[in-house]
């Protein structure tokens, strides 16, 4: 082994990853350009929260209308969980257009002008490392946020970014789990296999630094529930990066109601 070749072994939190990356976005060029020159829709969730606030950066008029709280449509909460206070408005989905952030609009309003090279992010629930792609849950009765979007997809080549954190993993194929939630006489909600251009922490790691990140070991307790030990290989330059990037991100706060 190349004597500048290192691993180093990192924490992240389910939060911390979220927030790793999101940092990883402002890295993609596709987008930046795409920022500037096109339009970019960031589809309610809480991962995607985090993505929409490193890309208000980029725009022309910030993010000073923009809050994460209330930017979600279906949410997972523990059993028995309740929650203080009243839910804040939903703020709508996060539309950019040639640099600027259009409050209160939705990915229903601009899906059908989507196009060639602009951008839809969208969440998901589940992701199959292994085959590249992801499952998002389905409530709504057509489809909801990921019908309009796959429309801009397939219709007109729209690019759909999917940020999922490793904490979604699943073990399986996301097509052979779907069939299963999809069968008519199965209750709750389906499952809607997608593919795209998935980004989860392993991901972020690359665009980032350049070096090559595995999953090596998972768990915790005390607030570490769902972290996950990632090994970090690459010249000494590429780690030193990953490090520094990581530091930035690790002391993340849980999402809170």
């Amino acid at each position: 082994m190349h004597d500048d070749f290192v691993t180093k072994l990192f924490l992240l939190t389910p939060a911390a990853g979220k927030r790793l990356i999101a940092k990883a976005f402002v890295h993609i060029p596709e987008i930046r350009e795409a920022i500037k020159h096109r339009t970019v829709v960031v589809i309610a969730g809480t991962t995607n929260g985090y993505v929409a606030r490193e890309l208000l950066d980029l725009t022309f008029n910030g993010h000073e209308n923009f809050s994460a709280k209330g930017f979600y449509r279906g949410i997972t909460l523990p059993p028995g969980y309740k929650p203080g206070g009243q839910k804040p408005d939903f703020p709508g989905d996060v539309v950019i257009e040639k640099g600027y952030y259009k409050p209160g609009k939705t990915i229903f309003d601009v899906a059908d002008e989507l196009g060639t090279g602009d951008i839809i992010v969208k969440g998901a629930n589940a992701v199959d490392l292994a085959g590249r792609k992801a499952g998002i849950l389905i409530g709504h009765p057509k489809g909801g946020t990921i019908q309009a979007a796959m429309a801009a997809v397939i219709g007109r080549r729209a690019v759909l970014y999917i940020p999922v954190g490793l904490e979604k993993r699943v073990h399986g194929d996301i097509d052979e789990l779907a069939s299963v939630m999809n069968s008519p006489d199965a209750e709750g909600p389906r499952l809607m296999p997608v593919s795209g251009n998935i980004v989860t922490e392993l991901d972020a790691i690359r665009i980032i630094s350049g070096a090559t990140a595995r999953l090596v070991a998972a768990g915790g307790i005390c607030g570490a529930e769902g972290s996950c030990y990632i090994a970090v290989s690459g010249t000494r330059e590429q780690v030193s990066r990953a490090a520094d990037m990581i530091e930035t991100v690790k002391y993340e706060p849980s999402f809170s109601m």
